[in-house]
C-alpha cells in the first residue's frame, strides 16, 4: 500500500495573505524599530525585482537584510518568530484550509508544508497546524552561528520547489512510485508540482491556474469564499 502524502504551499493557500514583507515588518518593529525608516528602500528593490533586474531570491536577501539585520542571533530571533506565528494562526488562516488539513490527517496523510517562505518562521505556523514536515527556503549562518539574510541553496519557488520536494523525499527514503501526493496551491508558478503529483488542487488559485487546471483537469477548490 501507497504511503499518503499531502504537500501545501502557504502564502494564498494556507494563509489569507502572503506572510514575508509582514514578517520583515513584525520582524523591524520588535527588533530595531528605527529600520522601518528604511521601507522606502525595500520598496525600490521590489520595483527592481517586477522589472526583473533582480531574481527573487535577492529581492528576499536584501528585504531581509534592509529590515532584519544582516546578522540575528538565534536566541534574539525566536521570540520574534513565535509571535509572529501567533498572529498568523490567530488572523491570517483561511477557514477552508483548516478543514482540508484536518480532512488530509483523518485520512492519515502526511502533511507537508512545501513554501518559498523563510522556514525560519514557516516551520512555526505549520508545527502550529499540524504539519509533519516542512520543506522551505533556508538561511545561512555566520562564522558565529547567527542568523543571515542568505539563502543557503535554492529559494524554494517554482521548479526548484519541486527539486526540493524530491531531496527532502530522498532524505526520508521515500520513492515517488511507493507515495501518492495530494498537492494543494494557489499559484501558477507551482505547475511543476502540479503536474508532477497524483492529485493536483489549485486551491484559491488566480486566473492563470484556474485557466491551467481546468484545461488540465485538475481539481479547483476556492476556500476564500467560505
Amino acid at each position: 500500500m501507497k504511503a499518503q502524502l499531502a504537500i501545501y504551499d502557504m502564502d494564498r493557500t494556507i494563509t489569507r495573505r502572503a506572510t514575508y514583507t509582514p514578517f520583515l515588518i513584525h520582524a523591524a518593529t520588535r527588533l530595531a524599530p528605527w529600520r522601518l525608516l528604511l521601507f522606502p528602500f525595500v520598496l525600490t528593490t521590489m520595483l527592481a525585482y517586477v522589472l526583473r533586474l533582480i531574481p527573487r531570491g535577492t529581492l528576499k536577501e536584501w528585504n531581509y537584510n534592509l529590515l532584519v539585520g544582516r546578522s540575528v542571533t538565534a536566541a534574539r530571533l525566536e521570540p520574534v518568530i513565535e509571535s509572529f506565528a501567533d498572529r498568523q494562526i490567530a488572523g491570517n488562516i483561511m477557514p477552508g484550509a483548516r478543514r482540508s488539513i484536518a480532512a488530509d490527517r483523518g485520512a492519515g496523510r502526511r502533511l507537508v508544508m512545501a513554501t518559498a517562505s523563510y522556514r525560519l518562521y514557516a516551520a512555526a505556523i505549520a508545527h502550529r497546524l499540524g504539519f509533519d514536515d516542512v520543506v522551505a527556503t533556508e538561511t545561512g549562518l555566520d562564522a558565529q552561528g547567527r542568523i543571515v539574510a542568505r539563502i543557503e541553496g535554492n529559494n524554494c519557488y517554482g521548479a526548484a520547489k519541486l527539486d526540493m520536494i524530491e531531496q527532502w523525499m530522498a532524505r526520508e527514503g521515500l520513492t515517488r512510485d511507493a507515495v501518492h501526493i495530494r498537492f494543494y496551491s494557489d499559484h501558477v508558478s507551482d505547475h511543476h508540482v502540479h503536474r508532477w503529483s497524483d492529485e493536483p488542487v489549485a486551491a484559491n488559485a488566480h486566473s492563470r491556474l484556474v485557466k491551467l487546471a481546468r484545461a488540465e483537469g485538475w481539481e479547483v477548490a476556492d476556500w476564500r469564499r467560505e
